[in-house]
């Protein structure tokens, strides 16, 4: 989407529930519940694409971006806690 007027510049594929997107030095990233961070930048003036897709944990759709460095980092959700009789899980295990 263009700043300047709104303008729909390009639409892209990114997967499904998108959970955090961050953008930086002309690139967009987007992480996704599908285990995936697409990473998405002009590709030519005015044409737009996804330029690289990377295979994240299962659950880490949580990202930080580093503005110094320009990396980004998807965190994972601790999903494998174990859990007691009733499905409450183990405070223990935390």
């Amino acid at each position: 989407m263009s700043t300047k007027d709104g303008k729909v510049l390009s639409d892209m594929p990114i997967g499904e529930s998108v959970d955090a997107v961050k953008l930086d030095n002309g690139q967009a990233f987007a992480s996704t519940a599908g285990a995936q961070l697409f990473i998405a930048g002009e590709t030519s003036p005015g044409k737009f694409a996804i330029i690289q897709t990377v295979k994240t944990g299962d659950g880490a759709r949580t990202m930080g971006l580093d503005p110094t460095t320009h990396k980004s980092i998807c965190l994972p959700r601790n999903s494998r806690r174990e859990r007691t009789a009733g499905g409450r899980r183990n405070p223990e295990r935390s």
